[in-house]
């Protein structure tokens, strides 16, 4: 471990982790178990997709710790369940406070779960993980200074998602898309869950 600002920390384990996988007990597990761990799934990818739109502008521990309201919610966020909400679900949906209630948020839940009914089985989960950098020529990060927030991939992974009707995700938010999905592996070198999901 380096003693530079954002460089791996000990945890209540004494395991040296990301700073940010260290400040909750929810964090931790996440940190540990889920982020930077590859998921596939047109479901399951939605699911992320979803959840990373939502945290635009707060806090990740704010929809980690809602979660399983969000889950209940949009029904498993199975693609096909959602894409059948009405206006009626819409209403029910803004006046739930297991989630966050942004109209605009919702709104692009339910109008993208409709785009997504319509692909290929398997055609989000190609099309997300089509943008995975080759890790052989990413540099490992030291510090979360090294971490970046927008990528090439993710600029254009945002663009294409747009271009195909998909709404609500942006270049940084398709790369915190991307480092929740395995996509890359932004665990700092001396964490402990560094290289775990491979």
């Amino acid at each position: 471990m380096t003693d530079a600002p954002g460089s791996a920390v000990p945890g209540p384990d004494g395991a040296l982790r990301c700073p940010w996988g260290t400040t909750t007990e929810d964090y931790t597990a996440y940190h540990d178990t889920e982020w930077g761990r590859p998921v596939h799934g047109d479901d399951a990818l939605y699911e992320r997709l979803c959840l990373e739109a939502f945290q635009s502008g707060l806090s990740w521990l704010t929809i980690l710790r809602r979660r399983e309201g969000f889950r209940t919610a949009f029904a498993g966020f199975v693609i096909a369940e959602v894409a059948a909400f009405t206006e009626a679900d819409a209403a029910r949906l803004l006046a739930d406070p297991g989630i966050i209630r942004n109209r605009a948020k919702i709104e692009a839940t339910l109008a993208n779960a409709r785009v997504l009914a319509e692909w290929p089985q398997g055609e989000l989960d190609r099309l997300i993980w089509s943008y995975a950098p080759d890790p052989a020529v990413r540099p490992v990060p030291r510090t979360l200074g090294d971490v970046p927030a927008v990528t090439p991939e993710s600029s254009a992974l945002a663009k294409d998602l747009k271009k195909r009707g998909i709404r609500f995700v942006g270049p940084t938010t398709a790369y915190a898309l991307m480092q929740a999905c395995g996509l890359v592996d932004d665990h700092l070198a001396d964490c402990v869950a560094r290289g775990a999901g491979r």
